[in-house]
């Protein structure tokens, strides 16, 4: 009889086993195919975030390599190295800015309610400002902190023109709109230039709280077209010196090949400074995607594992049992790699059938599980950010056991949703963890029960 007949009539003879069989397999396609699913998924979700936000590397005074004497001397790079940087074809946007003390004339007044003037130690009339290529790319204005009222941001167009951003609460109090004149003078001399406000915006942090950096009322804060506001500190034709720079990757993954890329172009230049990455931003959204991701990897193993050893110890018992059938067939003259191949069949037909049945419903049943494990996870990473506490004003928080790099991204909140998709790469690993456990649990017992005689099987039933 043709081993493929005996093989379906095998299978049908031995319903009650052939059914276990099934299920056993049926458990393993579901966890490994529900697994790869997730991952794809998850992946395919990160990948997402990633080009939604990009990745941002910043240019930074390198705290560690300063300091020589106790004394720190803040470092500064040329604007035109900073342009060859952000030419790069890795570099989506980069911006870079430079700070001083901007002193306002003509009879433009600072606001002075809420925060003390004489604790910044800018001195009368003196105000923070900072001179910007692009503000938009500014921390504040990118998460939506700072919000654009009138007018429009500096850009690089702006880059030596005399262009100023100013709060809303000083503009009222002095009666400004976008196009009118402040006259700005130097931190030393007196130098003087006019500016124009290109823009007015709106910071949400009361007076009473002061700016955490420079300690002053954050109505006052000013940012200036970068060359422009440069050449009025530095009326000298030397190069445009800047000390923070920051740059917009296209694509997360190329964090590595910029840093080797600046290293490259910058040389000696980045002396002093340091390259970081902050991707926190991507941290934060795709933290449930990792945390279902490596909990649907444990079940996967844990199930896969114990399905596995069920069917090997299933197959194996089956084995056993048809001794007296091999030793018959082989006794009729049969070959012995027809009977391994029969037994084979047998196990193939079963794991292709549990496969397809796999199929029909596991996509569901994943984006139903996966959806609801995500949406508890993201439910918990939200209550977790909302519960972060900045520090009292004027206060560090280290002293409170508060760590401000634990301040949480505005506008990247956790993904909370996933599309699971069946395609033919996730049904082909299945079918290969599959098929390649059901013929090795098949092959070793059979092949050890044929390396014996006929005579020995029928007798002694070894």
């Amino acid at each position: 009889m043709n081993f493929v007949k005996r093989a379906g009539l095998s299978l049908w003879s031995r319903r009650g086993r052939t059914l276990i069989t099934l299920c056993t397999f049926l458990v393993i396609s579901v966890m490994v195919l529900a697994g790869v699913m997730i991952r794809d998924a998850t992946a395919q979700a990160k990948n997402e975030a990633k080009r939604s936000v990009g990745a941002e590397v910043n240019l930074e005074m390198d705290l560690k390599s300063l300091g020589a004497g106790g004394a720190l001397v803040a470092p500064q790079i040329s604007a035109a190295v900073v342009d060859e940087l952000g030419a790069s074809p890795l570099v989506q946007k980069y911006t870079y800015s430079m700070f001083d003390r901007g002193v306002v004339k003509g009879g433009t007044e600072l606001v002075t309610r809420g925060v003390d003037a004489a604790a910044s130690g800018m001195g009368p009339d003196g105000t923070p400002t900072v001179g910007v290529l692009d503000s938009a790319l500014l921390p504040d204005f990118r998460s939506g902190n700072f919000e654009l009222l009138s007018g429009a941001h500096l850009t690089a167009a702006d880059k030596d023109k005399h262009l100023l951003l100013i709060e809303e609460r000083l503009a009222r109090k002095n009666g400004l709109k976008t196009g009118d004149k402040i006259t700005l003078g130097a931190h030393e001399g007196k130098a003087t230039a006019d500016f124009t406000v290109a823009g007015i915006y709106r910071d949400p942090r009361p007076s009473s709280e002061p700016e955490p950096e420079h300690l002053v009322n954050p109505a006052n804060m000013l940012y200036a077209s970068v060359g422009g506001f440069a050449r009025l500190n530095s009326p000298a034709d030397g190069p445009l010196q800047v000390r923070k720079a920051t740059f917009l990757l296209s694509d997360a993954d190329d964090l590595g090949r910029f840093e080797e890329e600046a290293e490259r172009i910058a040389g000696s230049a980045l002396d002093g400074f340091a390259l970081t990455t902050n991707d926190k931003a991507i941290r934060q959204m795709t933290g449930p995607l990792d945390s279902i991701g490596s909990t649907a990897a444990v079940a996967m193993w844990l199930i896969g594992v114990a399905g596995a050893a069920v069917l090997a110890l299933l197959v194996n018992l089956a084995v056993k049992q048809r001794r007296k059938e091999y030793g018959v067939l082989l006794a009729m003259g049969e070959k012995k790699g027809k009977l391994i191949a029969q037994q084979a069949l047998e196990i193939v037909t079963v794991a292709a059938l549990a496969i397809g049945l796999s199929s029909l419903f596991t996509q569901s049943l994943t984006q139903s599980a996966g959806q609801s494990l995500l949406g508890r996870e993201a439910a918990a990473a939200r209550h977790k950010l909302d519960s972060w506490q900045p520090p009292a004003p004027g206060s560090t928080g280290i002293d409170q056991g508060i760590d401000p790099d634990d301040k949480p991204v505005e506008n990247a909140d956790p993904i909370d949703s996933i599309d699971v998709r069946l395609d033919l790469a996730a049904l082909a690993t299945v079918g290969g963890v599959g098929l390649g456990l059901g013929l090795l649990a098949t092959a070793v017992p059979a092949a050890s029960v044929l390396r014996l005689t006929p005579r020995t099987i029928l007798t002694k039933g070894k």
